[in-house]
């Protein structure tokens, strides 16, 4: 639950995220039909029209605790590189949906991490929270298979040495050929551990308060790839490549960039720290 002090009346309902969603993919899912335009139907487009934001929940007072929204669930035995504290080999990923938090006003990330054996009941119906503050904080369910891939250091993060080199190697005239920083560097999309990307505000020191260095944990992306790095679409879905596959969670983060998680290198206990890039 949330407890953090924001309001929480005003937003958009979860329920209309989703009716939106569902309205959305079956209209552009159906085959064009003689005299009818492709896309949605006049009823659809009235039902769609009709949802929208407002004070839908007016009782809840700011204070008053609200469900956080499950955003991943990750075993060590599914995703490799990942170790938890306490010999725990489930994480669980929770956030709560509005940009409301700390000085920076941003989404709050809960983690719990636990033994699988300690789970005893799962509950039925998962509590969610009436209204969200963006309908795309909502993920829509998917399951995850987890690829270990190579990856390599921001390119500003490289010595003098390496970095003159790829200038060298790059062709910058030709916009479709093989660079670093798309190609070679940092994989986009979710992804669990590694190196940050640093594509705003160029490197930045993550420091926890107790003074130690912070670990990238989780990077949640608003696409698996883009134009520029297609490179990276898994062979499996290169004939998926220009279509919507690569937002399968639904999720946007800020302007469509990536939500970045940091723990303490030396207690996981300490709070994390949110990036949006």
């Amino acid at each position: 639950m949330c407890t953090d002090q924001h309001k929480r009346r005003f937003g958009e309902r979860i329920a209309d995220v989703r009716l939106r969603r569902r309205i959305l993919a079956e209209a552009w899912s159906r085959r064009p039909e003689p005299g009818r335009p492709e896309g949605p139907t006049d009823e659809e487009f009235e039902t769609l029209r009709s949802l929208r934001r407002g004070r839908h929940a007016p009782w809840l007072a700011d204070t008053d605790p609200i469900p956080l929204l499950p955003v991943a669930q990750l075993r060590t035995s599914e995703v490799p590189g990942l170790t938890l504290p306490d010999d725990a080999d489930l994480l669980q990923v929770f956030w709560c949906p509005f940009d409301a938090h700390g000085e920076d006003r941003s989404i709050a990330v809960h983690l719990r991490w636990r033994k699988t054996a300690d789970v005893s009941e799962v509950l039925t119906e998962q509590p969610e929270p009436e209204v969200v503050g963006r309908g795309e904080y909502v993920p829509d369910p998917c399951l995850l298979y987890a690829e270990q891939v190579g990856e390599h250091q921001w390119g500003d993060l490289l010595p003098y040495s390496i970095r003159e080199r790829l200038d060298e190697w790059e062709d910058w005239e030709d916009e479709d050929a093989v660079s670093y920083q798309n190609d070679l560097s940092i994989p986009p999309g979710w992804k669990v551990g590694g190196f940050a990307p640093w594509p705003l505000t160029g490197p930045q020191d993550v420091v926890c308060r107790c003074g130690q260095r912070m670990d990238l944990l989780l990077a949640v992306d608003s696409r698996e790839w883009d134009r520029g790095t297609r490179s990276w679409v898994p062979v499996e879905d290169q004939h998926l490549a220009d279509t919507e596959a690569n937002t399968p969670t639904q999720v946007v983060v800020g302007r469509g960039g990536r939500l970045l998680v940091f723990v303490c290198a030396a207690d996981w206990s300490h709070p994390n720290r949110v990036l949006v890039l």
